[in-house]
This record gives C-alpha cells, sequence and structure tokens, in this order.
C-alpha cells in the first residue's frame, strides 16, 4: 500500500481474542487478492524486539508480508513470505487479525500473526534492503504506514499474554459415508478429499513448529495427521480418551487427558472428533478467561488454543487447509 492510501484503510477486524479464517475468507469481499504476513519478533516476549523491514521498491518500512500463491493456504503464505523476505525460521503465534484496502480496483485483504524467531540470518535482497530490530515504540515511529502500527499494537497486546503452551485441536478429514460403510466404524478411513485435507494440514500446520502428535482411535483421526507426524519425524500416539465415546462415557478421564497433553507445554496436535472438540473447548472456555459462545468444528478443520499456567486464553479457528480460491 502506497502512503496515499493510509486513509482507505478498512481496519474493522483486528479486535479481540477469537479469531478465525473461514473456508472462503474473502466471502462477500469484491474481487480480493489474498496476502499474509506477521509482526516478527525475538527475545522476551513481553520485552520483545520487533523486526522491521525496508522495501527499496516503495522507500518505505512496513512489517513482513506478502501476496498468495497458487495451492498456499494463509498460514503457509505467512511462513514463505517471512522466509524469503527477512531469511528466519518462525513459529507463527497468534492470528491478528485482518486488515483490507483498496489497490487498483481490487480489495487487498491481508492477515497477520505474531511470528517468533527460531533462527536463521537477513541478508539483503531483491525486496528487502534493511532489516532493523527495534522495540515497539521505535517501530511504530518507524513504520510508514498507519496500518501497520495497528498491527503494531494490536501485536503489543498479544504478547504481553503470549501463551505458555498451545494445543492444536484438529477434527479429522471427510471419511467415506457412514451410510455406505459396513464394517467397524473406527475403521471407516478418509476419502479422496480426506486425504487431501490431511496432505495441506502438513504445510498448513508446521509453521506453528508443534513437537507431539496424538490422535483418538478411529483410523479416520490416526490417517488425517499421519502425513504431518511424518513430516516431523515423530510417531502419533494414539489413546482412545481423545475420541467421542470416552468423552461421553469417560468424561472425566477425557478431560484429565487432555490436560495432560497441555502440561507438557510448547505446541501438540490432538486429532478428534466432531463431538468431543466442541465439547472440551466449551469446557477449557468455561473454565478459563476466553468466552467462545460459537464452537465450530468442520471436518479438516483447527482449532490452535494457547494456554498460560493451564488456563484457556486465547483461541484461532481455521475451517479448512485446502488451499484458498
Amino acid at each position: 500500500m502506497h502512503e496515499n492510501d493510509k486513509d482507505k484503510v478498512n481496519d474493522q477486524s483486528l479486535t479481540g481474542r477469537l479469531r478465525e479464517i473461514g473456508v472462503e475468507p474473502g466471502e462477500g469481499v469484491p474481487k480480493p487478492t489474498y496476502a499474509a504476513g506477521a509482526v516478527l519478533w525475538r527475545g522476551d516476549a513481553a520485552n520483545p524486539e520487533i523486526g522491521i523491514i525496508h522495501r527499496p521498491g516503495y522507500d518505505d518500512w512496513s512489517l513482513p508480508k506478502g501476496k498468495l500463491d497458487a495451492g498456499e493456504n494463509l498460514p503457509m503464505t505467512a511462513e514463505r513470505e517471512i522466509r524469503e523476505e527477512t531469511g528466519y525460521t518462525v513459529r507463527l503465534g497468534k492470528l491478528l487479525g485482518n486488515v483490507s484496502y483498496p489497490v487498483t480496483g481490487r480489495t487487498k485483504l491481508v492477515w497477520y500473526w505474531t511470528a517468533e524467531v527460531l533462527d536463521g540470518e537477513f541478508e539483503p535482497n531483491a525486496e528487502v534492503d534493511e532489516l532493523r530490530w527495534v522495540s515497539f515504540d521505535d517501530a511504530a515511529d518507524l513504520l510508514t504506514y498507519d496500518l501497520d502500527v495497528d498491527v503494531l499494537n494490536k501485536a503489543r497486546k498479544r504478547l504481553g499474554t503470549e501463551p505458555d503452551t498451545r494445543i492444536i485441536y484438529v477434527r479429522h478429514g471427510r471419511a467415506h459415508n457412514r451410510k455406505n460403510w459396513a464394517g467397524d466404524d473406527s475403521l471407516r478411513p478418509l476419502d479422496k478429499k480426506g486425504r487431501r485435507q490431511a496432505e495441506l494440514l502438513v504445510p498448513g500446520l508446521l509453521p506453528f513448529r508443534p513437537e507431539r502428535v496424538y490422535s483418538a482411535e478411529p483410523v479416520r483421526c490416526i490417517h488425517t495427521v499421519e502425513p504431518l507426524a511424518s513430516e516431523m519425524g515423530v510417531e502419533v500416539v494414539v489413546d482412545e480418551l481423545f475420541g467421542d465415546n470416552a468423552s461421553i462415557a469417560r468424561m472425566v478421564d477425557a478431560q484429565r487427558r487432555f490436560m495432560d497433553v497441555v502440561a507438557e507445554g510448547g505446541v501438540s496436535v490432538i486429532c478428534a472428533q466432531g463431538t468431543v472438540i466442541p465439547d472440551t473447548i466449551a469446557w477449557l472456555s468455561a473454565k478459563g478467561t476466553l468466552p467462545i459462545e460459537d464452537i465450530p468444528c468442520k471436518k479438516g478443520s483447527a482449532w490452535v488454543l494457547g494456554f498460560n499456567d493451564g488456563v484457556l486464553t486465547t483461541a484461532d479457528y481455521y475451517a479448512s487447509a485446502l488451499p484458498v480460491k
């Protein structure tokens, strides 16, 4: 966005602690162009250094971001653009929301995350000739556009309560129709779309840098996260307590098992079913600090749940890992 476009920014979704990306992120928006980026940070989350880039083509200081490529979902885009522009490997964190503004007859939609630097080194390139690590206040002064300052201020609030644990709660991909399956329902496999969802969960979830993968017993759950676990080089830990049946017959045990994973810290993936996921999130919400009224749970979707000292404090919902159309 050029300097003279700043007054046209429509920034109405950078609010709150519960964010989501729908199956059609640009629904209702005329001629959308999709992009993604992040507020890059390193060091202590309570007092971080923020990475701001200079783009010689625009002679501006901005947050790392870029357009979505064909075949990508938005977390993939954010991770790739950060790597290409800055050289850093990052861990995506909180979804900060999206902003929109007009560009040459279209509507630019940009989603932003917080992104912690894990490793890498910046080298000047065709798009970015300088990167500075500065404080929040200095970043706000340095950034060229008011839009970026708004995003930065949202990140400042979120990093002040950065979760110590994240659970990526995945519902299995689409399986063969129950009515047409004569065998044991727990053996009902993914269909073609479900296998595609499982494949795209790999680049969609890897930017969050999960460390462990768990699954309920049904084959459709295990197969949904096996490609991710294989890419990570870990085994899928299967436990009946993550499934629908246990959530009904052994609710207290199932809740305790979920909290055992939370207590491990870091980032874990749990693949489960369509009854236990909303029930568990409703229970976590009721005992946490984040009210959640509507809890969607589409097949192949993922909730990224953030915890501080075992208490749910943030939640982001990703309705689909399939490429944005």
